[in-house]
């Protein structure tokens, strides 16, 4: 009866993932099946922190943060609970050796969304490696199943990854960053003064995150390498559309791929794959 208590928290999950992110899904049903189940798990871990901080503002976030905190490592400390998304969560942290590190600094990240911060560089690099970045370095634990060696090696494009994702991320929703929750991320940044100009130093940054991040990409087992390529891409064409737009554009509506070019993504992603071209 244990297994079929994880099989159906881990189906929790993978509802989650599905309600809430269409990109990320295709994504995920791109990779082996044996990885589908594992990173639906994070990802519903990741989506209920991330929803409590974004989301519950008639609530005590700080304490609802608290209690989520406590109640994660409890999870994995007894390898069970009666959460289903932490159970399934503390099955993939427990099963591929996850470092509690890396869930502590994304749950960092999340309380420092509790309350507005004027960002420098140091604490802009610190939010994006907790919120994005462990993500990343988690989902790549699975991935490496056990190999540590090859786990050494990605890890730094795992990270770049991370971290372009959700510097688009960030970009795309400037506005309902503010307007919603008075954040702006971009360190120096003054939201009412956002330029071409700044725009543009941002993106070649980000770029830089996409490029370092291609080469570890390509270097992952099969298993994993679609679904990793497909959400590449996928965020790739949606920094392209940004890149063309100009700045006053980004701070008055949110910027979308349509869903028949995200099957189309998958479509040619899928052809490559099955000819080797990646």
């Amino acid at each position: 009866m244990e297994q079929l208590f994880e099989d159906t928290c881990m189906q929790c999950s993978k509802i989650i993932t599905q309600a809430y992110s269409t990109s990320f899904s295709l994504g995920i049903k791109s990779l082996d099946k044996k990885f589908h189940l594992p990173v639906y798990a994070i990802y519903g871990f990741v989506r209920c922190a991330d929803e409590i901080v974004d989301t519950f503002h008639n609530h005590d976030k700080r304490k609802l943060l608290a209690d989520f905190r406590q109640q994660t490592y409890e999870a994995i400390d007894q390898k069970l609970s009666l959460n289903p998304v932490l159970h399934a969560f503390q099955c993939v942290v427990n099963r591929y050796g996850i470092d509690k590190a890396y869930i502590e600094a994304f749950l960092k990240s999340m309380e420092m969304d509790l309350e507005p911060h004027e960002y420098d560089r140091e604490l802009y690099n610190e939010y994006i490696y907790g919120s994005a970045e462990v993500v990343g370095l988690m989902c790549l634990k699975v991935f490496c199943e056990g190999d540590q060696e090859m786990f050494s090696r990605l890890e730094k494009p795992a990270r770049s990854l991370g971290a372009a994702f959700q510097k688009v991320n960030f970009l795309r929703d400037m506005k309902s960053d503010f307007d919603e929750r008075g954040r702006v991320y971009f360190p120096k940044v003054e939201y009412r003064m956002f330029s071409n100009q700044c725009k543009a130093e941002i993106e070649q940054d980000i770029m830089q995150d996409f490029n370092r991040a291609y080469v570890g990409i390509m270097a992952l087992p099969r298993s994993a390498r679609m679904g990793v390529y497909l959400a590449y891409v996928y965020y790739l064409k949606l920094f392209r559309k940004i890149q063309g737009l100009p700045a006053t554009h980004i701070l008055k509506e949110r910027v979308r791929v349509p869903d028949n070019t995200k099957l189309a993504l998958l479509l040619s992603s899928y052809v490559k794959y099955r000819f080797n071209a990646i």
